[in-house]
């Protein structure tokens, strides 16, 4: 590979139910700061809530399209699902209570003969908890979780994909993936161009042949960062040499984008590392007043009129 390996996951991008239940789950009950609270680029009667660490780093915001009537989605074959995250070494248990203590389901698993506690919000988004070594995550101070219990960044997700060669091909030869591990069920690969924990892809091989459906729970996209915009070009030229057809570049505000839809169905974002969600407004204020693209600032206060309160 005569560039740089993805870094690893930047953002992953879900569907949710009412973002009232959706934000009071993520703050309240998981204790993740909500980095930013605006609408969607492409419907502004919709709210886009970013999750993540105390300035939601690449690599730790989890987001949603805040849709509060549509219908669930349907697992199947063409979606990214089940996200991980990393909590401190030793505090599987301490989660688990955590989770008990506010009625969230949950099961405890191994994957690859490591300990996780597999759990669905109230839209039904799969999430796992997977204890790791402190990794790059900022700690925010303001949690309801004790500071030495706090999610990290993120450990990985699942893929079900339509034609899992392609996608292992676009893994490896666009983003720089390696293959570590297989079993009867998975197929890991861990993303190479960034140092600390490394985010893993899950390739799923007993995956039911049912195509997903898009709804509440689903995971709309998943994004892989690049350093800057001159990293990002390189990684879609890859994605253009593999025959796949990568966006031009879009300014998302908060990173600069580019996505393109791999063979196995799943939607792939390439988003930089810059310039973050500060990028607005100062980073003790993350995530309180509503932040509109440019275009929809003259539309504001019909704009406020129609979303509900979240806080």
């Amino acid at each position: 590979m005569s560039y740089q390996p993805s870094p690893g996951l930047h953002h992953v991008t879900a569907i949710s139910g009412d973002p009232r239940i959706n934000s009071r789950f993520y703050t309240e009950t998981l204790g993740l700061r909500r980095v930013k609270k605006t609408v969607n680029f492409d419907d502004p009667g919709t709210y886009h809530l970013y999750y993540g660490d105390r300035y939601g780093q690449p690599g730790t915001a989890l987001t949603f399209f805040a849709f509060a009537n549509v219908a669930a989605g349907r697992a199947g074959v063409g979606e990214a699902r089940e996200l991980a995250w990393h909590v401190p070494a030793g505090t599987l248990d301490a989660w688990a209570a955590r989770l008990d203590a506010h009625d969230v389901a949950y099961a405890r698993i191994l994957r690859f003969d490591t300990p996780r506690l597999v759990a669905r919000d109230p839209h039904g988004f799969a999430f796992a908890l997977v204890e790791a070594e402190q990794g790059t995550a900022c700690l925010w101070p303001d949690s309801p979780v004790p500071q030495p219990e706090q999610i990290g960044g993120f450990a990985g997700i699942d893929i079900a994909s339509q034609a899992p060669a392609a996608t292992r091909e676009v893994l490896e030869t666009v983003l720089g993936y390696r293959a570590e591990r297989e079993d009867s069920d998975w197929q890991r690969y861990i993303a190479t161009g960034g140092s600390g924990p490394s985010s893993y892809i899950d390739l799923a091989l007993q995956a039911t042949a049912q195509p997903a459906g898009t709804g509440h729970g689903s995971v709309h996209h998943i994004a892989f960062r690049a350093h800057d915009q001159d990293h990002q070009a390189e990684l879609a030229a890859a994605a253009r040499r593999l025959g796949l057809h990568p966006t031009p570049v879009i300014d998302r505000q908060y990173f600069e984008s580019v996505y393109f839809t791999e063979p196995g169905g799943v939607l792939f974002e390439i988003a930089t590392d810059g310039p973050g969600f500060g990028v607005d407004e100062d980073d003790t204020e993350l995530g309180q007043a509503l932040r509109l693209p440019p275009q929809y600032e003259p539309r504001r206060a019909a704009i406020e009129a129609e979303l509900p309160a979240l806080d």
